[in-house]
C-alpha cells in the first residue's frame, strides 16, 4: 500500500497537484487496504491520512495502523472532518475526484474551506489500477479458478423447469461453497430470448427440453472479481444458435490474438467486430468489446470503437463479443485475458467450443 501511494504521490508531483482528496471507496480501498465505507484518504506530499468515523477505528488500526487517521464521532460530520485534516495539513489546495463528489458535497467543502483552491480531476487511482501487480493477479486467477468450478457444479445441477433467479441463487452458493465471497456483480442468467438482452435480470423464466441459457457470472475473491459468459444448449442445439455461435467465437478468438502491449485499444475491438460485420451481423453487436477487471467488474481499461489509448503489459481485460437478435437468442462469449511483456494469457478456461454448450437433461 505505502508503494501505491508513492506512485500517486509521484503522479501528483507530476501534474502539480499540492494534495488530493480521495473519496471513491474503491480507490480508498486499493491505497490504504481499509475495507470499510464512508471514510476518505487525504494525500500531500509528505502526509497520508485516512478520514472516518468511530465504527471503524479498530478496523482502521488493524488494517492500516500505519495512516494517521482523523476519526469523527456522532457530533461531527464528514465535512468538519475534511475541514480539519486539510487545515492539520496546512494546504492551499486539493484535488479531488470529480466523477465521486456530487454538487451538493462539492458546496460542503466549499463552503467549509472558502479560501482553499479546489481543483477536478479524474481517473488518477484508476489510472494506477489498470496495471496489475502480481498478487493482484493471482487474486483475479483465484477469483476465475472459484468462477470455473462453480460453473461445472452449475452445469452438472441445471433441471428443468428450473428458472433464471433459481440458477442464480445456485451460483452464489456455490461461489461461496468453493471459498469465494460472493459474486463479483449481479449474475445474468438469460434463458432464450432473454439472452438477446446484453444486462439481462434474472427472471422467473424456465428451462424446458430446447431451451438455451446464457450465463455471464464472477466470483469475488479477497476484493477482487472474475468476469466470464458461456452458452449452454438444453438437449439439442437450435438452428440459430448453431449460425451465429461459431461467429461469435471467431471474433473473440480474433480479438484475444490482437492482445499484446502496445495495441491501440480500437484496434482490438475492431479486431472482432470486423468478423461479427462480415458475416451480417455488424448492427447486432452494439457494444464495447470488453473492459479491465479488478476490485470493480467494470474498470479501465475499456475496449471499443472510440476508446484511445493502447495495451499494457499487466491489464487485464475482458473479451465479451456477441450478437444478439431480438425475440429470439443472444450469444456472448467472455474470457479474462492479461497482458504479458510478450503477448498475452488467456486467464479463464472453461471449455466455449459450440459442442461444449451441450448439457443433456
Amino acid at each position: 500500500m505505502p508503494a501505491r501511494i508513492q506512485r500517486l504521490k509521484h503522479l501528483l508531483d507530476e501534474l502539480a497537484i499540492e494534495s488530493l482528496l480521495v473519496t471513491d471507496e474503491t480507490n480508498v480501498r486499493y491505497l490504504s487496504g481499509f475495507t470499510g465505507d464512508s471514510s476518505y484518504l487525504l494525500i500531500s506530499g509528505d502526509r497520508t491520512a485516512i478520514l472516518s468515523d468511530r465504527r471503524y477505528e479498530t478496523q482502521i488500526a488493524a488494517q492500516c495502523g500505519d495512516l494517521q487517521a482523523f476519526v469523527r464521532g456522532p457530533d461531527r460530520n464528514m465535512n468538519q472532518l475534511v475541514t480539519e485534516a486539510v487545515e492539520s495539513f496546512s494546504v492551499a489546495e486539493v484535488g479531488f475526484e470529480a466523477s465521486s463528489v456530487s454538487c451538493s458535497l462539492f458546496e460542503g467543502f466549499r463552503q467549509h474551506l472558502p479560501n482553499v483552491d479546489w481543483k477536478p480531476t479524474e481517473g488518477l487511482v484508476q489510472k494506477l489500477r489498470q496495471i496489475k501487480e502480481p498478487e493482484e493477479v493471482d487474486a483475479i486467477r483465484r477469483a476465475i479458478h472459484i468462477a470455473q468450478r462453480s460453473y461445472q457444479a452449475i452445469r452438472a445441477t441445471l433441471r428443468i423447469g428450473q428458472t433464471e433467479l433459481q440458477i442464480a441463487y445456485e451460483l452464489e452458493s456455490w461461489i461461496r461453497e468453493f471459498g469465494g465471497q460472493g459474486c463479483g456483480f449481479p449474475t445474468i442468467i438469460a434463458i432464450d430470448a432473454n439472452a438477446a438482452l446484453p444486462h439481462a435480470q434474472p427472471g422467473t423464466v424456465k428451462i424446458d427440453a430446447d431451451s438455451t441459457v446464457l450465463i455471464d457470472w464472477g466470483a469475488k475473491y479477497d476484493g477482487y472479481t472474475s468476469d466470464m459468459t458461456r452458452m449452454i444448449a438444453i438437449g439439442t442445439i437450435q438452428p440459430k444458435l448453431a449460425e451465429i455461435y461459431p461467429i461469435v467465437l471467431e471474433a473473440q478468438l480474433a480479438a484475444i490474438d490482437a492482445i499484446r502491449p502496445g495495441v491501440q485499444l480500437a484496434a482490438v475491438d475492431e479486431a472482432a467486430r470486423s468478423v461479427i460485420r462480415n458475416a451480417g451481423y455488424g448492427d447486432q453487436f452494439g457494444h464495447g468489446l470488453g473492459h479491465g477487471i479488478g476490485l470493480q467488474v467494470h474498470e479501465s481499461p475499456r475496449m471499443s470503437a472510440i476508446m484511445e489509448g493502447e495495451l499494457e503489459a499487466g491489464m487485464i481485460v475482458t473479451v465479451e463479443p456477441g450478437i444478439y437478435l431480438p425475440g429470439n437468442l443472444g450469444v456472448r462469449i467472455e474470457d479474462d485475458v492479461l497482458v504479458t511483456s510478450q503477448g498475452r494469457e488467456v486467464l479463464s478456461s472453461s471449455p466455449k467450443g459450440l459442442d461444449d454448450c451441450t448439457v443433456m437433461l
